[in-house]
């Protein structure tokens, strides 16, 4: 990841794919997990597909430290076996050959902050956003997957901005409601 300031903005830029064999924290994962897992207060996120249990564990680490988790995911993808979703909701839903994934953490206790949003027929939130303690934004084309980190040219921003995270934070209060 690069890390510049613009205007007293601190931007990190960050690109993928990444090789399965370099380590996960010089991903683009690896630095949402690092950004999640600094979380304070509250964490909010709007993705299209939220399939990186290594993900979900970080956010884990902050919501235990007590800050507040809102998930909305895709409706296409949030029910999926494979969704982190369901390990934040606390559920384990076996997949092919009624199998469970492997390295599965569903919460314990679980959380009820995680939904679809209602949209129009047709659409799909294709957000791939998180708001953290209302200053720090992860955005880019980047889902929050393993495809994405290690197969797919993506493209990852980290940006700590106080008034730009309000705009991004009025757009999951939306979607949130």
């Amino acid at each position: 990841p690069q890390q510049v300031t613009i205007g007293g903005t601190i931007v990190t830029v960050n690109f993928s794919p990444r090789s399965s064999h370099d380590p996960f924290e010089q991903t683009s994962n690896g630095l949402i997990a690092q950004t999640l897992r600094s979380t304070q207060q509250e964490a909010d996120m709007a993705l299209f597909v939220f399939s990186e249990q290594r993900l979900a564990d970080a956010l884990q680490v902050a919501h235990q430290r007590g800050a507040g988790v809102k998930v909305l995911i895709d409706p296409g993808f949030a029910f999926r076996d494979y969704s982190e979703g369901l390990d934040l909701l606390g559920v384990t839903l076996p997949g092919r050959n009624c199998r469970v994934e492997a390295n599965n953490h569903p919460w314990n206790p679980p959380i009820t902050s995680v939904g679809v949003p209602q949209l129009a027929e047709g659409d799909k939130l294709h957000h791939k956003f998180g708001v953290l303690d209302r200053q720090t934004i992860i955005t880019g084309s980047h889902n929050w997957s393993r495809s994405a980190n290690n197969t797919n040219d993506e493209t990852l921003l980290v940006l700590t901005n106080t008034t730009v995270a309000a705009h991004f934070q009025r757009e999951f209060d939306r979607l949130y409601q």
